[in-house]
């Protein structure tokens, strides 16, 4: 019989059972028939003398990961040549342990379609450290992957550039500020293939991505660019107000964060340049005179702009 929590008892139908979790016994509250004398110990397999090697030596193996081509199934065997007793194998066992281990990984990928997951989640994984996203957005990349795979996207086209656009796109879905730049450059792609197959996946999968929030690359930018907090929060003040009037649907995230970044440097008196800015972002200086226009006339700060600059221009003729 399988225990639940509130179970009534089989014999007399009116006891709730009570487990022991020392004993494993189940016994009804109320006729004190014994269910079941023995259940399988949840706890971990081997005996443990303090709370480190209790919590090492626990039953569970590795998690499951969609980002490992066999989802972290298959067994392995240890590259350590020693036996049980922990002393060094002779040569011959040392020899065939090697060939097993051979054996082991090849056979685990004898099928194409086991090739092709193992090659594209070792290029997600360097892609991913390179980048340093998290484990969830890895995970959301091998997902994509795996769903292209299924539909038979993969067919003709380069791994790298479906595997570089399935972590584009998971970024995108999970709100993680890396652009097509970064991807493009820690892949080695050209960014107009990894945005081919990003369009692809977006079409045949019916991918429905979130309206990206340049309030997100606020941070990013300010960090490589070497500004502070104070005009970190002007940034975002003033790329709020640009939400709440609706200036920065369609625009590029990037661009305008770095837009707001300058505009945010000009009023705080930061004596940073467009071209300091632009680099840190990864945009066009001309992109950030373009959004710093747009956000200058719609927010109303031709005048405190206006006045800032006199003053960044006084201070810099005085030194």
């Amino acid at each position: 019989m399988e225990y639940e929590p509130g179970s009534r008892c089989p014999r007399c139908g009116r006891g709730t059972l009570i487990l022991d979790p020392n004993t494993g016994e189940l016994t009804c509250s109320n006729c004190g028939f014994v269910v079941r004398e023995r259940i399988e110990d949840p706890g971990q397999e081997w005996r443990a003398f303090s709370k480190e090697e209790k919590e090492d030596r626990s039953r569970a193996g590795v998690p499951l990961s969609l980002a490992m081509h066999d989802m972290g199934l298959a067994t392995v065997i240890g590259p350590k040549d020693k036996d049980a007793s922990g002393k060094p194998l002779e040569a011959p066992v040392r020899s065939m342990m090697q060939r097993l281990r051979t054996w082991n990984s090849r056979s685990q990928v004898h099928e194409p379609v086991d090739r092709n997951l193992r090659q594209a989640f070792n290029e997600l994984d360097t892609l991913a450290d390179k980048l340093s996203v998290s484990q969830t957005v890895v995970e959301r990349a091998a997902y994509i992957y795996r769903k292209a795979l299924e539909k038979g996207l993969v067919r003709g086209r380069s791994i790298s550039g479906l595997i570089a656009a399935s972590l584009y796109a998971a970024c995108r879905a999970l709100e993680t500020p890396r652009t097509l730049k970064d991807i493009a450059e820690v892949s080695g792609l050209k960014k107009k293939d990894i945005a081919r197959c990003y369009r692809l996946l977006v079409r045949e999968l019916d991918l429905k991505m979130p309206i990206a929030d340049p309030v997100k690359s606020v941070s990013r930018i300010a960090s490589k660019a070497g500004l502070g907090e104070k005009v970190q929060r002007r940034a975002i003040e003033l790329l709020r107000k640009a939400t709440d009037i609706r200036i920065s649907a369609g625009k590029d995230p990037m661009g305008m964060a770095a837009a707001a970044l300058y505009i945010a440097c000009v009023l705080e008196g930061e004596n940073k340049t467009q071209k300091e800015i632009a680099e840190a972002a990864g945009v066009t200086e001309v992109t950030i005179r373009n959004r710093y226009k747009g956000l200058k006339a719609a927010l109303g700060l031709d005048e405190a702009l206006a006045v800032a600059e006199a003053k960044r221009l006084k201070a810099k003729e005085a030194s």
